[in-house]
Parts: C-alpha cells; structure tokens; sequence
C-alpha cells in the first residue's frame, strides 16, 4: 500500500532556450517530498499573510518550506516570533547586532536585542507558489 509520501509525479527535463524536438522529454520521476524536505522531523509548511517579502520573491499566500535545524545566518529568509507575533523576514547585520528585515526598503528593522523577545523558528528552505489558478479549471 502507498503513503501519500509516495506519490511521485514524472520529471520533464527542458531547456529555457530553443527546443529540440528530438529529445526524449521525460528522464524519471519525481517525489515532491524527497525533493523539497530534506529532514522530515524538523521541516513544516508556513503560509505567508501580506507581500512585505514580495521583492524576495515571496507573496501572500504563498507556503514556505521551513528547516528547524538550519542555523539562520544573515541573508537567509526565517520564520520568527517577534513578541509572540509570527512573521516572515530577512535576517541581516545591522552594525554588530542581527536584525530583521523587510524587502520594503523604508520599512523599519527588528533589531534582535535582549529587550525585544524573538525567537526564530526556522530558515525558509524553499518557496512554491502558482503561476495560474488551476483549481476553478
């Protein structure tokens, strides 16, 4: 019997440039999970609310695939709880000190101080998110 884990689509491998209409197309198959999740225990989905992450590619209602046992490092994209609130930003240096940040360029930064209670609840490891709505298809 088949886990929904097992389900696995075929890969069709494509250039971006001219196509060549020789090719055989379709080189294996592909499980979403074994591609997306690397270490089940600590992965989890998060779907974004609101576009401040929208020049990172990120947009509301976006999901998020988050690795717990990534150590976030500046530049990477985290899930953090800001006094209790969950949001999605940027971890960034702000002088010595971590920051978080919005892609909103006049957006304030969270600086991480002992005062301000964070927590960060993982790096985000992955986006997806549609290009066309196929559900009212």
């Amino acid at each position: 019997m088949r886990s929904p884990t097992d389900f696995s689509l075929p890969v069709v491998d494509a250039p971006s440039g001219f196509p060549s209409p020789a090719e055989d197309y379709i080189d294996q198959r592909l499980n979403l999970n074994e591609h997306l999740i690397i270490r089940p225990s600590s992965t989890y989905f998060f779907r974004v609310r609101g576009d401040s992450m929208s020049a990172a590619g990120i947009a509301s209602g976006d999901l998020l695939v988050v690795d717990r046992s990534v150590s976030p490092k500046p530049g990477h994209v985290v899930v953090a709880a800001v006094d209790g609130n969950l949001t999605v930003k940027r971890l960034k240096l702000a002088g010595r000190k971590l920051a978080l940040a919005t892609e909103v360029p006049e957006s304030p930064l969270i600086l991480l101080t002992e005062e301000r209670s964070v927590e960060i609840w993982g790096v985000a490891v992955y986006v997806i998110h549609g290009l066309t709505s196929c559900r009212s298809l």
